[in-house]
C-alpha cells in the first residue's frame, strides 16, 4: 500500500491536521471530523493525492461518497456505484 502522504508534504500536514483538529474539536472529542486532500496542480489524472484525516478509513470514504453524490447531482442519498473493499 502506498503511504497516504509524501514525505515532503508529512510534517506540513499533520500540522494543518493538527491545527483543524484543535479548531473543531477544542474539547478533543472528536465529534467533527475531517479529510485533507492535496495534489500538485494540474497533475490530478495519474498523478498523486496526499490525505490526512482526524476520521476513521470507513467514516472518510463515506464522507467523499457523499460529497460525490452531491456534485455528480445524485443527490445526498444517492448509492454509490463504488465497490466497499
Amino acid at each position: 500500500m502506498v503511504d497516504p502522504i509524501e514525505k515532503k508534504h508529512r510534517s506540513l500536514m499533520n500540522g494543518v491536521a493538527s491545527a483543524l483538529d484543535h479548531a473543531f474539536n477544542p474539547d478533543g472529542k472528536s465529534s467533527v471530523v475531517f479529510t485533507l486532500f492535496i495534489a500538485e496542480a494540474g497533475k490530478m489524472e495519474g498523478g498523486r493525492v496526499n490525505y490526512i484525516s482526524n476520521g476513521s478509513r470507513d467514516d472518510m470514504v463515506a464522507m467523499v461518497r457523499e460529497w460525490l453524490n452531491r456534485v455528480d447531482g445524485r443527490g445526498a442519498h444517492a448509492p454509490s456505484t463504488a465497490t466497499k473493499q
